[in-house]
């Protein structure tokens, strides 16, 4: 009679079985974790801070139609709650020594209309994204703080018609009485301050400049060449900081100056 060799299994064979097969387990696991740690998390985070220069990019545009409701509706108070996630939204003061920005505005034959206007500015900068954003002479703007050029997100209220030649320009200061930056929620209060109206016609040379001079540190000269080539059709005359935009033929010119006073944020 054939016999057929029977092998037994001991219970140790069985307990080193297990033992595999734990270890393969959790090496499976501790792989998933560290690539979801390597891969996943990079991504999360970054579609965080995405979210968050979103957020902002949307409230400061609602800050400009606060700005606008004071400015040409004659609001006198306005107030918005919002989110400041993942940087910190400044007020810098039209005074300070160092602005963003010089605005002159003159004719050709050298009549100034505005000398070295400071619009001052609300800057939100995001820590993670390295990314200003600013309301700035009622444009809205964005520029990355590592890379050079910017751009505008909303822009200003400055329009020309060319059946009766008239240049309108608003001037927006941002002004307050101290330092105030805020995170996480903050609310921002404004009112309306001193307005000026400036109207000349006829312009005598029929030529105006506008000379925007920016600081090298927060420069968005990029943005306000790409706003007159596509508002106003001219490109900017360069010398170092300073950009000049020559508009013609200008009959009439007319220039308001409204002052926004930022109460708290």
């Amino acid at each position: 009679m054939l016999r057929i060799p029977f092998h037994c299994t001991s219970s140790n064979d069985r307990g080193i079985s297990e033992s595999i097969g734990f270890i393969i387990i959790f090496a499976i696991i501790i792989a998933g974790i560290g690539l979801v740690t390597l891969y996943g998390y990079p991504m999360l985070l970054q579609q965080q801070i995405s979210a968050d220069e979103q957020i902002m990019e949307k409230n400061m545009i609602v800050l400009q139609n606060d700005i606008k409701s004071l400015a040409y509706k004659t609001v006198p108070f306005k107030e918005t709650s919002l989110k400041i996630g993942g940087g910190t939204l400044t007020v810098h003061n039209s005074g300070e020594s160092s602005p963003s920005s010089v605005i002159t505005i003159s004719d050709a034959g050298g009549a100034v209309y505005v000398d070295h206007f400071r619009p001052g500015e609300l800057r939100y900068e995001s820590i993670s994204a390295q990314t200003d954003i600013s309301l700035q002479d009622g444009a809205v703007m964005m520029r990355p703080r590592i890379l050079k050029g910017s751009t505008m997100l909303a822009e200003p209220r400055w329009f020309y018609d060319t059946k009766t030649q008239t240049l309108v320009i608003n001037l927006i200061n941002i002004t307050s009485t101290t330092v105030m930056a805020k995170e996480g929620i903050g609310t921002v209060q404004m009112t309306l301050g001193d307005t000026d109206y400036t109207y000349i016609s006829p312009v005598s040379t029929g030529t105006i400049r506008i000379a925007y001079e920016s600081n090298p540190n927060q420069d968005y000269s990029a943005a306000w060449d790409n706003f007159m080539k596509t508002t106003f059709s001219i490109n900017p005359s360069i010398s170092g900081s300073t950009h000049t935009y020559t508009l013609n033929p200008v009959n009439t010119l007319v220039i308001k100056k409204y002052e926004v006073r930022i109460k708290s944020i």
